[in-house]
């Protein structure tokens, strides 16, 4: 909500900027002032964006640019050392994805939500595997 805010606000004040500039500034340098507020609320919304969203049938992982939809059985393990600024997921096809927006420097939060995702992944993860005697 923050950087949504202050990216209203930047555009805002950049549109106000462009309006009251002196008579000899140009439609152009005008406009351009405007396109970098929108750039900057641009850059914004990127970093406001990453979510993690885990639901009865599977988990949505949204980072700045993209979009992965995993079913509960692909995800086999999510860790986060100690020093990494998100935790990732290992995918069952050995591959890993970065979750932001669990970020380490929220500090208990971080810590609590990433539980709470291991717990999840327990209860309706990919069944255990059996026991070999």
């Amino acid at each position: 909500m923050v950087a949504y805010g202050l990216g209203l606000l930047i555009v805002a004040t950049m549109a106000v900027l462009a309006s009251v500039l002196p008579g000899d500034w140009r439609f152009m340098d005008r406009l351009l002032l405007v396109g970098v507020g929108l750039a900057i609320a641009a850059t914004l919304h990127l970093l406001a964006r990453p979510r993690l969203e885990a639901s009865r049938d599977g988990v949505t992982v949204v980072n700045s640019i993209r979009t992965h939809v995993l079913s509960w059985a692909e995800i086999v393990d999510v860790r986060m050392p100690e020093g990494e600024p998100w935790p990732s997921v290992d995918l069952s096809d050995g591959t890993t994805l970065a979750v932001m927006g669990i970020q380490s420097a929220d500090g208990d939060r971080a810590r609590a939500a990433l539980e709470e995702f291991r717990e999840l992944l327990r209860e309706r993860g990919e069944a255990a595997e059996p026991d070999r005697d």
